[in-house]
């Protein structure tokens, strides 16, 4: 019997071993998306206790854990002590077998408080205590450094300032790069309440008014210039479901502006987002943007849970939307005219993961801003949210290697709003590990340890860094 959390603990044979503690382990990290708040690395952010940085920070996985348990939503969202949120999750963590919560949350207690041992009922103060006399000196930036990350990309609103990013830029005692990708949400989904006061924002951001849709092309053009300039390499854009409806989107948004968004049909709203996305997508291949875009999720399913939190509680699922055709058609749209840039597709739901990588084959090319032979210009996201397990990471991994090309693929995210969750590099390192290795020892592939390790390395590290043109 092994002990729980042994060095090799995920890596079944010698061949994963090798390429885990030889390779992956001492890589740096390249975190591409995250939703970490830039204002906490600027200001250095020190949490008071083990609940602010692991539960009240928007850790949407715990709660619906803590949910699951039977607590009452004081204890997730609610007004509860914060030490009674933490006994809460130290009450339905040992309940966790099988899931990579319970990987992850004791990771983070060894790797960053030192603590081997398991998080309990009975060990619930001894943890807490521990958290609250090393969070004293356990500062954001510290985590950062601690866990070797050497450029994160935040997920930032086109009318946001990156005053934070600048700070963090012109801070030179700092060596992890800190880089804003542009999330075009607010401005894509006209359906959604709050519409009209956001192109207002924008418009004020960008200083030209917003009346036409002209303007809100425009003013997309002037944001987008503004966060080339801030080092931004990337944007992401996020859909329930994927349209694609052509047709005039200025006498849509005419009509909202006047009359109001209630009054869209889903016709006029399609034909909105499929205008607004494509505009937007043939902006990103003029400044070589990486264009990621997830899809598929189930918005806001609990209403109560949603009026009395708002998004991203833990009230968001699968959504079971057919996006590909439409998918589809996007990207044919711009690759008539040679307009599609580099692109990571992303679907919540895992029965996608063969279309997409059927779907991908169909766009891979070389041009400008592709490296010839190298990483491919069309990439299957990582396994993304609900997926990021042991078994849907597995899943997408060698679903790409039946269709694709593994060896280009270009890494794991946190896709996190927590600092401690550069853990989740290390969960995904060892998976990787024993999936490489379970080729080479099933005799499915060589077992050539330099060159495998040689795909670990760039799968880890150097796609990532080369793909979206990272300066490190």
């Amino acid at each position: 019997m092994k002990t729980f959390l042994h060095e090799n603990f995920m890596l079944k044979s010698e061949t994963a071993q090798i390429l885990y503690h030889e390779t992956a382990a001492a890589l740096p990290i390249i975190d591409y998306h995250c939703h970490i708040d830039p204002k906490d690395i600027a200001e250095n952010k020190q949490y008071k206790n083990l609940a602010e940085i692991w539960l009240t920070c928007g850790d949407h996985y715990k709660w619906r854990a803590i949910r699951a348990n039977g607590y009452a939503e004081k204890y997730v969202t609610g007004d509860a002590d914060d030490y009674d949120k933490f006994k809460a999750w130290a009450n339905t963590l040992p309940k966790c077998i099988g899931s990579p919560l319970y990987i992850w949350a004791h990771t983070e207690l060894k790797k960053y408080f030192g603590y081997g041992g398991v998080l309990n009922a009975g060990s619930c103060d001894l943890v807490w205590n521990l958290g609250l006399e090393k969070l004293k000196s356990l500062r954001a930036r510290d985590i950062i450094k601690q866990s070797n990350v050497k450029l994160i990309c935040t997920t930032d609103d086109p009318a946001d300032t990156l005053e934070f990013h600048k700070a963090i830029a012109a801070d030179q005692s700092f060596k992890t790069a800190v880089l804003p990708a542009f999330r075009p949400d607010k401005g894509l989904h006209i359906e959604k309440p709050g519409f009209a006061a956001y192109l207002e924002k924008l418009g004020e951001a960008a200083n030209f008014p917003i009346n036409s849709f002209d303007d809100l092309c425009g003013s997309y053009i002037k944001r987008l210039d503004y966060f080339a300039a801030a080092g931004c390499k990337t944007a992401d854009n996020g859909f329930e479901n994927i349209p694609f409806r052509r047709g005039d989107a200025g006498a849509v948004l005419k009509k909202a502006l006047s009359d109001g968004t209630g009054g869209l049909s889903q016709h006029e709203i399609d034909i909105y987002k499929t205008e607004l996305f494509l505009f937007l997508a043939r902006e990103y291949r003029k400044r070589g943007f990486v264009m990621q875009i997830h899809f598929g999720v189930g918005r806001n399913y609990r209403d109560r849970l949603f009026d009395s939190y708002g998004p991203d509680a833990g009230g968001d699922g699968i959504g079971g939307f057919n996006c590909i055709q439409a998918l589809s058609k996007i990207l044919n749209e711009l690759d008539k005219t040679d307009e599609l840039t580099k692109t990571v597709l992303y679907s919540i739901n895992p029965v996608d993961n063969t279309a997409l990588t059927a779907l991908m084959g169909c766009f891979q090319t070389g041009g400008p801003g592709i490296f010839e032979g190298g990483t491919g210009k069309m990439q299957h996201g990582s396994a993304w949210w609900f997926n990021d397990t042991n078994k849907g990471m597995r899943e997408q991994l060698t679903g790409l290697a039946d269709g694709g090309l593994l060896a280009n693929f270009v890494g794991m995210l946190t896709d996190s709003r927590s600092f401690l969750s550069y853990t989740r590099h290390d969960y995904f390192r060892r998976i990787l590990c024993d999936v490489l290795g379970d080729y080479a020892e099933a005799g499915e592939y060589p077992r050539d340890i330099v060159y495998l390790s040689e795909i670990t390395k760039n799968i880890c590290y150097n796609n990532t860094r080369d793909y979206f043109g990272f300066d490190l």
